[in-house]
């Protein structure tokens, strides 16, 4: 079984900065792509950036040049630094991971953390 938790979101002010983290944990031989979707109130999941395991980054038109994300392949894990935050990236940000798994290999979810920014 594979669990993938993200962490640190939060309210910030318009202009603000937060990090999230995702940890993925459980029976996994090895995650190729990682990234960060977000969905906001009555609109469609959208994403915001993925990172191969080799680094390479793909990121949407909405927040290049302010959001990065990196990840650190011995732990599992992807980040997302958010910076210059304006209140329409106000969503739940889901966390997703492409597992190799001794089991079930696949996509899986995080349960989301809530970004709120307020102006």
């Amino acid at each position: 079984q594979v669990h993938v938790v993200e962490s640190g979101g939060g309210l910030v002010q318009a202009g603000g900065s937060l990090r999230l983290s995702c940890a993925a944990s459980g029976r996994i031989v090895s995650i190729n792509a990682m990234g960060w979707y977000r969905q906001a109130p009555d609109k469609q999941r959208e994403l915001v950036a993925t990172i191969t395991r080799s680094g390479l980054t793909n990121y949407a038109d909405s927040v290049k040049g302010r959001f990065t994300i990196s990840r650190d392949n011995a732990k599992n894990t992807v980040f997302l630094q958010m910076n210059n935050l304006k209140p329409d990236d106000t969503a739940v940000y889901y966390c997703t991971a492409e597992v190799i798994s001794l089991l079930f290999s696949g996509d899986y979810w995080g349960q989301g953390t809530q970004v709120t920014v307020s102006s």
